[in-house]
């Protein structure tokens, strides 16, 4: 049998015709694939924050806003003014001593100075023997015990019926055990450094809750005898 031999022409023409189908399907996928690649984001450079990200991050610390300690009630504590006046009063009696009165005044210039765990300065803020201790050390020059519970062991026991201007008081929350001192100074009422995030101020002796803690009082051996 003889085999019909095309012309070199004709071969090429039909390698030719054979690769046209196999560009068409290449073409279509290549043309298929562009929206994809438009959509693809820009690579994303090394510092930048995705936008969900940066949207969940929560805002500082810093600029939320936080109650002031201040804002802290206690019911037993007297208004400014009527602080002022009691100690105004308790200032200007007649039976109170030249000493008292130092004692006193140095107290009243302290309302409102912060109170600080372990305080002992204006600057520092105040606890509540740091408060005792730095008004009689700076108004006369006495010396206290450092805490409480040993400044309830100096000077002369007072009974609460003969208390006055310039005693100390003593209060305890676990059975018998001082805890916390003020000054008295007249009229059921004394100044101390009440607690975290309350000021030096003026609270009642008489009722409410320091009330219920009073365990004793005590009067500084230099205000008995000028007492006397």
């Amino acid at each position: 049998m003889t085999t019909a031999t095309l012309p070199h022409g004709h071969s090429a023409l039909r390698s030719r015709r054979s690769l046209r189908p196999i560009l068409a399907i290449a073409i279509a996928l290549a043309a298929a694939c562009l929206p994809a690649l438009a959509a693809s984001p820009e690579p994303a450079k090394a510092d930048a924050v995705p936008l969900a990200v940066a949207a969940a991050t929560p805002a500082p610390i810093a600029s939320l806003a936080l109650p002031a300690p201040a804002a802290i009630a206690t019911p037993d504590t007297a208004p400014l003014a009527a602080q002022l006046e009691i100690l105004q009063k308790a200032k200007d009696a007649p039976e109170t001593s030249s000493l008292v009165r130092t004692v006193l005044q140095r107290a009243f210039a302290l309302l409102g100075t912060p109170y600080r765990w372990g305080g002992s300065s204006p600057e520092a803020g105040f606890d509540c023997s740091g408060l005792v201790g730095y008004v009689f050390r700076t108004a006369l020059g006495i010396e206290l015990p450092r805490i409480s519970r040993d400044m309830a062991r100096d000077g002369e026991q007072v009974e609460r019926s003969s208390l006055v201007p310039g005693d100390l008081v003593f209060f305890g929350r676990r059975g018998k055990r001082v805890d916390h001192v003020g000054i008295y100074i007249g009229e059921g009422r004394f100044l101390h450094a009440p607690r975290t995030g309350r000021d030096v101020t003026v609270s009642e002796l008489d009722t409410g809750y320091w009330a219920r803690r009073f365990l004793q009082a005590r009067r500084v051996a230099a205000l008995g005898s000028d007492n006397s």
